[in-house]
């Protein structure tokens, strides 16, 4: 039987040709040309990307958010009509706000209903599914939106929404395409990939580089704020190179990668919401920022009025965030990579006195050590409970450099950056939003892009139950991508507690301990990871045999088995329960 070349297959074609290696899928009725194309591909040996088979839309792109955070190498996502664009839900807000690469692919209900063409309705659904703008209900989180409407240039559109996907700041692009269009017959349109790179990274004007090198030679105080310059491992040692060189401290703040060593003297700490002011913003001359979306929040801890401020970033308008400022010298969109470079090597040629900041060296180390020291005091187990800072500092014992963790611990976010150290580039991913659920699908990703990293999701209850951790370990045993995932188990939503109480300190909902956050009866919650998909699961409540059980988790995990820990900290209602009453109460 001789096939049809039709719109469907050269959509697959542009995929394969730009590098795509896997489409996150969740079929449905409006995808049947691109099932047959994938069949027909099959069946010739036609090289395209693997499909993986998602059973929820908000893992699939959880999925191919991370893959493209590790292997800087954006994947698909094909989803049904409008009903999955929006169960993509908040992975979308993830995408956007991480500035992560990946295309979205969804169909649309035919717009033929009387047999007029190939594709055209034949199921009721195509009526119901047929909505005035579907594009509309992804156009503020995406960096382009388009209609596929023929197979004469749908290369072309793949290859320039990628493009631009790929280009800084780089983000989720969605093209849609009725069954007909998909359906209809075409032919083969040469297309070469080597024309649709990404736009070239931006540097420093000249003269600028001048200019920054001289207020950072005479400062007294400077310091460095960054959150993502991590996204490139390269620029972290551009980063290392300039701070050592300058005796520069460095905070990460609200950072979603490993942007600096933990354990480098000039590393000095982490900051979320911090509540208080942080003596060395208030006290610094002279503050660069690179790559960071909240570098402070200013009602609560800022540099003083009389610092100098730079901005560099990929992304310094901001533009995507209605109110949003910072009261800088200059803002310069940029490389974070090549900022660094140009910068290294003015200052390498600049008249400098090496024993100039031996003085600020010792004092930034001696604030580094005494920091750790107080970081492992904190971490001293209670006899009673598990502190998120005991789990954490077990979890940092049992796990390697070459470790991948993956963090959503959402009111632990700080805690398990502090306390896990991590000092090796891309060991450590967040997704850059605030849409709970990453976690899960994000474990997946990064397994299927390093299937020889051993991979750690530490994740709050709330987000894993976001998660779809049934459709998450239904994946990790059918496609064998194994991995550890540690709950960090309050028994409810902690954070909508502390903004109630950072906004009404002592008030009633404090009085009364009632935030309408827990989570009684509390769930089996490693039991849905067993169930849905073979996961060793375990309840952690001791203390005493916290480690020994993570040890055994990891070996599971080594052997290729995922495993769930499900480790109880202190309850975010405040009622502690008695051991063993949670399994009375449904767990």
């Amino acid at each position: 039987m001789e096939h049809t070349y039709t719109t469907s297959s050269a959509f697959l074609e542009a995929l394969q040709e730009a590098g795509v290696t896997y489409i996150f899928s969740n079929f449905g009725s409006d995808h049947p040309g691109i099932i047959e194309s994938l069949a027909t591909g099959r069946k010739e040996g036609k090289k395209l990307p693997e499909v993986i088979t998602c059973p929820h839309e908000m893992v699939a792109l959880s999925m191919a958010h991370s893959y493209a955070q590790l292997t800087k190498e954006p994947q698909a996502v094909l989803v049904h009509v409008e009903c999955g664009t929006q169960n993509l839900g908040g992975a979308i807000h993830n995408a956007y706000k991480g500035r992560v690469p990946v295309l979205i692919f969804a169909g649309a209900s035919p717009y033929t209903q009387e047999g007029e063409l190939p594709g055209s309705r034949n199921e009721f659904i195509h009526w119901i599914q047929d909505v005035p703008d579907q594009r509309g209900i992804v156009r503020g989180y995406m960096k382009y939106e388009n209609e596929i409407r023929t197979g004469a240039n749908v290369k072309q559109v793949v290859h320039r929404a990628l493009q631009i996907a790929q280009s800084q700041p780089k983000g989720p692009v969605y093209l849609m395409g009725p069954r007909e269009t998909m359906e209809e017959e075409t032919i083969p349109v040469p297309v070469s990939s080597e024309q649709w790179k990404p736009v070239a990274p931006k540097a420093l004007p000249p003269q600028d580089v001048l200019n920054i090198v001289g207020d950072i030679i005479t400062a007294e105080t400077p310091l460095l704020i960054t959150s993502y310059l991590g996204k490139n491992p390269n620029a972290v040692r551009e980063l290392v190179a300039l701070c050592e060189k300058m005796a520069i401290p460095v905070i990460e703040s609200v950072p979603n990668y490993m942007n600096f060593p933990a354990n480098h003297p000039m590393h000095c700490g982490y900051q979320w919401n911090t509540p208080e002011q942080n003596d060395l913003i208030k006290e610094a001359d002279l503050v660069l920022i690179f790559d960071s979306d909240v570098p402070w929040i200013p009602s609560k801890n800022k540099p003083s009025e009389h610092c100098s401020i730079y901005h560099f970033d990929e992304d310094p308008l901001k533009e995507s965030m209605p109110l949003w400022y910072i009261s800088s010298k200059r803002s310069f969109e940029v490389d974070s990579y090549t900022a660094l470079q140009q910068l290294n090597e003015a200052l390498d040629h600049a008249a400098i006195e090496k024993d100039t900041f031996n003085k600020r060296r010792e004092a930034i180390s001696f604030y580094h050590n005494r920091k750790r020291r107080e970081e492992e005091k904190a971490e001293d187990s209670e006899e009673k409970e598990i502190t998120p800072e005991y789990l954490t500092a077990c979890i940092r014992e049992v796990i390697d450099d070459e470790t991948i963790v993956v963090n959503e611990g959402i009111s632990n976010y700080e805690t398990i950056y502090t306390h896990l150290k991590r000092s090796r580039p891309g060991s450590i991913l967040s997704s850059g939003g605030g849409s709970l659920g990453w976690n899960g699908g994000a474990s997946l990703g990064a397994k299927l892009a390093l299937k020889e990293k051993k991979i750690v999701n530490v994740t709050g209850d709330g987000s894993f139950l976001f998660s779809v951790p049934s459709a998450v370990h239904w994946l990790s045993r059918k496609y064998d991508l194994p991995f550890l995932t540690i709950i960090y188990n309050n028994g409810g939503w902690k954070s909508p507690k502390l903004s109630t109480l950072g906004v009404h300190p002592e008030g009633s909902a404090k009085e009364a301990d009632q935030f309408w956050v827990d989570f009684e009866p509390y769930a089996d919650l490693a039991g849905i990871a067993e169930a849905a998909g073979g996961a060793f699961a375990k309840t952690v409540q001791e203390p005493a045999e916290l480690k020994t059980i993570i040890k055994e988790a990891m070996n599971v995990v080594e052997q290729g088995r995922s495993a769930v820990l499900d480790v109880h900290l202190p309850r975010v209602s405040g009622k502690n329960l008695e051991k063993g009453d949670h399994l009375k109460k449904g767990q």
